[in-house]
């Protein structure tokens, strides 16, 4: 009589849940379902699929039990909690709600502890970290008015914007921590490129007014427009915070003539950046953000073996930082401008001299380009000097010919293209381009987005997890973070009490079978 009870209590423990399965049966043999079309079927099936998942869950959940310990629980205060009761909680989940009945022990004056939570790592909000992650992923895709479209159409979660917005702000919270963690384990890959580069540069965000910084602040405070409904030349609808972003990664040398770039010979065999890291802060100041770059290049080159590259545009303020933080960690740093930035220079100050354009100014850009890259930016700087001087052109007229040469003096140190061409170094900043528009500009910049310093910061942090294909690893390490928040800092010594597990159905199954055995 027993054993008829035990496999009675089995087969009640997933009661409802085999209702819905007989319920989803039942519709697939219907005259209705016969006539739809394949695309309608998948719909209403995925559709009823999730209310089983949700029994599914939810029935197992009451099965594992309240979470009874077999003494009082201590907390990280030290005050035993002895008072059990019983506490309800509602979870959202990638299936719909469920509750969850647990045992909480408490002590008058003290703050309830639920060891249950601890075991299924549920956080402190209402909504499960699968369905935070899912939401995390989608809001680094797209909007938040489209990642809430998303989560409707493919899951049965219901998450309200703000919400949304939240969950975001802590999924990328342990952003800093995890990267720090993996740098601590450095060695050297030997199975990449010799040619370690790096990348920075700058990139605007329109932010609130209250985020931003406070000279910039202060300047569209005083900003007044001359017209009510349409801006004037020069003047800017938003103010922006500027975003600093860096990039990573090994390359094998790739050895060129000055030529074979004019030509564009070499373009198809040219190597695919190795193990690509890519990010962006917009909280962080630049001198933070190039002091995480450098942390990455040593990460992956602890013993400076390989050729340290840093490409840059040009900007004073980076190629500063850069030098100072070389010097402090002792690599021999290469800083390479990037040559894409040259010839814009060139093409600038080669209309004055062909205003016409056509083939002519194409052959002035094109000789002093392969001047360059043979080690000969001075001399092409005064060059174009002299032959504006030559034909006597107005100073407004021969502006961008003085900026060009201005550009190529100023910057001749690191314009030594005959010299990286044939130690095999990259000379453009293609990398760090991409990373720009990736991360920034084709999610940062949706029309109307006005953004919170905490909320692009996330976002930012979540794009550059997936851009460095980092996403899956992090999600593992932000949720054992989760536990060690919410879970092991409230109890006695960071030990999570264990659970008394009620014998599993499946258990009193098979001992029910031994009894009829017997």
């Amino acid at each position: 009589m027993n054993a008829i009870a035990e496999v009675s209590c089995m087969e009640r423990s997933y009661e409802m849940s085999r209702t819905e399965f007989e319920n989803m049966i039942d519709f697939l043999e219907s005259e209705d379902v016969a006539t739809m079309s394949q695309s309608d079927l998948e719909r209403a099936i995925q559709k009823k699929s999730f209310e089983l998942m949700r029994q599914l869950l939810q029935e197992h959940i009451r099965n594992r039990g309240p979470g009874i310990c077999g003494e009082p629980v201590v907390g990280v205060d030290g005050i035993k909690r002895s008072r059990v009761q019983l506490h309800e909680r509602q979870i959202e989940t990638m299936f719909g709600t469920i509750g969850a009945n647990r045992a909480g022990y408490g002590r008058e004056g003290c703050e309830s502890l639920h060891p249950l939570d601890a075991e299924l790592n549920l956080p402190k909000e209402r909504y499960s970290l699968e369905l935070r992650r899912r939401v995390a992923e989608e809001a680094a895709k797209s909007s938040f008015d489209e990642t809430m479209e998303m989560i409707r159409k493919t899951t049965a979660g219901h998450v309200p914007k703000r919400q949304a917005e939240e969950l975001v702000i802590r999924a990328a919270r342990d952003f800093d921590d995890f990267y720090r963690q993996r740098h601590q384990a450095a060695a050297a890959d030997p199975d990449t490129g010799s040619v370690l580069a790096m990348s920075v540069d700058g990139k605007g965000i329109v932010m609130r007014p209250e985020d931003l910084r406070e000279k910039t602040r202060q300047a569209a405070e005083n900003r007044a427009h001359k017209m009510e409904k349409r801006l004037s030349p020069g003047e800017k609808k938003n103010a922006k915070r500027m975003a600093t972003v860096a990039a990573v990664y090994t390359t094998p040398p790739f050895v060129r003539q000055p030529e074979d770039l004019i030509k564009g010979s070499f373009s198809s065999q040219r190597p695919v950046p190795e193990h690509k890291r890519v990010w962006a802060s917009i909280e962080k100041t630049p001198e933070q953000v190039i002091s995480e770059m450098f942390e990455e290049a040593r990460f992956r080159d602890p013993g400076y073996e390989k050729t340290w590259v840093a490409l840059v545009d040009g900007n004073k303020t980076q190629i500063r930082i850069l030098k100072h933080m070389a010097k402090k960690t002792k690599p021999d740093l290469i800083i390479v401008i990037d040559i894409i930035h040259v010839i814009e220079y060139l093409w600038d100050a080669g209309r004055v001299f062909h205003p016409q354009g056509g083939q002519e100014l194409e052959e002035w850009v094109n000789h002093r380009l392969g001047e360059i890259l043979k080690g000969k930016a001075g001399y092409v700087a005064g060059g174009m000097r002299r032959s504006a001087t030559k034909r006597n052109l107005e100073p407004e007229i021969r502006k961008p010919v003085d900026r060009c040469a201005r550009y190529l003096t100023n910057h001749l140190p690191y314009l030594r293209y005959d010299r990286y061409l044939a130690q095999g170094l990259p000379i453009a900043t293609g990398v760090i381009e991409g990373a720009c528009r990736h991360l920034v500009k084709d999610r940062m910049e949706i029309t109307g987005a006005r953004w919170s310093l905490t909320g692009a910061e996330a976002i930012l942090y979540l794009r550059a997890l997936r851009s460095s294909r980092d996403f899956e690893e992090y999600w593992l390490f932000h949720e054992a973070r989760e536990y060690e928040r919410n879970h092991q800092s409230v109890y006695a010594e960071g030990i999570v009490p264990n659970t008394i597990k009620p014998p599993s159905p499946r258990a009193n199954k098979n001992r029910a079978h031994l009894r009829r055995i017997k």
